[in-house]
């Protein structure tokens, strides 16, 4: 007999009803999803989050009351403090801005996604992030790492973050920074992709960030990855 599996549990959050409801009408066709509740603004979303149990959040950056990225913080905040397993956050905007593309992935956003994006590019950042990996609009990748490879933020001398990490971890952090897969870092180094997975697992927890985007952005901070 084959096994169902549960739907991947979605919440939105935007001040804007139209959008929310076309979203969730997008989301509910499909078979692997179900949208679980919805906020009209920040603060409803984080008392929404503390009691609703759920995998991905649509969250609008801006907003009344707080907006999406101080409320993606406080969401964040509240699952690890109560030990639960944090939903994974895709940001959605109108403004293709780089202000809040690195500030939401430093607050820890999972994805970054225009609001005109495609349905099947919000379905699949949807899956993507449920899957533990990242996504971001491919015309902001680019600006992402070069504002933070501009950003003066090289050290002088090496930051300890990149002393937590094996020769080989550093290996792998720098090929994940060049944009490579799993399969192809593998491939580089001579390696299974099971063991590129278990490095990279290794890589994320060691310097305390939830996803590959936040990795690169570590590689460019710590002055690993160059442009």
């Amino acid at each position: 007999m084959t096994e169902v599996s549960e739907p991947i549990r979605v919440v939105l959050v935007d001040d804007q009803q139209l959008v929310s409801a076309g979203l969730a009408m997008v989301i509910e066709a499909q078979a692997d999803m179900a949208v679980v509740g919805q906020a009209a603004d920040g603060a409803a979303a984080v008392d929404l989050l503390g009691e609703l149990a759920a995998d991905v959040v649509l969250m609008d950056v801006r907003m009344p009351q707080l907006d999406g990225i101080e409320a993606t913080r406080r969401i964040l905040a509240a699952a690890d403090a109560a030990g639960r397993t944090a939903p994974k956050i895709v940001m959605l905007t109108t403004y293709d801005l780089d202000e809040y593309l690195l500030t939401a992935i430093q607050a820890g956003a999972s994805g970054f996604l225009l609001k005109n994006a495609p349905p099947a590019d919000l379905l699949a950042a949807i899956r993507t992030v449920h899957v533990g990996d990242a996504v971001i609009a491919p015309s902001a990748t680019r600006r992402l790492l070069d504002h933070v490879a501009a950003g003066g933020l090289v050290p002088a001398a090496e930051d300890p973050r990149l002393e937590r990490l094996t020769d080989r971890e550093r290996e792998v952090l720098g090929l994940i920074a060049q944009g490579l897969s799993n399969a192809e870092i593998g491939a580089s180094l001579y390696l299974s992709e099971t063991t590129v997975k278990t490095h990279v697992r290794h890589i994320l927890t060691k310097l305390g960030v939830r996803d590959r985007v936040q990795a690169v952005v570590a590689a460019y901070e710590t002055g690993l990855a160059r442009r």
